[in-house]
């Protein structure tokens, strides 16, 4: 039997080179494509900033919905937030305590947080290895968990 290592070698390069780029996803596509599957009222838009990056608000349910992309790269993030409560609130010793048991039970890849004095649903992933099903799952996760939970906060810990 004839060996060829050089014709396999070289067919081996070529496969990975094709698996390669029929395998990297265009992140700005599969963004507006989540959105456009989510948002309501033809609420979508979005910016460009100087460094390349993005960012999109969407209105879903009673929230407003943020997807920020800060590049290209495998080393930069997607991350996805909504407001769901103004601070202050009322009892916020039993809000903290109450968040915390909604991080820990049912936030999945998100969670509760705080920014500029705002209860936010938020979740942040790199963009290596991110596949457009998880680049789907993220916006979902949070966009339905600030949804569901918004309007209950606020009527339990909203300043009256």
């Amino acid at each position: 039997m004839t060996s060829y290592p050089e014709t396999l070698t070289s067919n081996n390069e070529s496969v990975n080179a094709l698996i390669g780029e029929t395998t990297s996803i265009n992140h700005v596509e599969v963004i507006e494509n989540v959105i456009d599957s989510l948002e309501q009222d033809d609420s979508a838009m979005v910016s460009h900033t100087p460094e390349g990056g993005y960012l999109w608000k969407f209105k879903y349910g009673s929230v407003e919905v943020f997807v920020q992309l800060n590049g290209t790269t495998d080393e930069d993030t997607i991350t996805v937030w909504s407001a769901v409560l103004n601070l202050p609130a009322k009892n916020e010793p039993k809000l903290m305590r109450y968040l915390l048991e909604l991080n820990c039970s049912s936030t999945f890849e998100a969670r509760f947080g705080i920014i500029e004095n705002r209860v936010v649903v938020i979740s942040t992933r790199t963009l290596a290895e991110l596949s457009p099903g998880e680049v789907s799952r993220l916006i979902t996760v949070v966009a339905t968990i600030a949804d569901n939970n918004d309007e209950a906060l606020q009527t339990e810990f909203g300043a009256t």
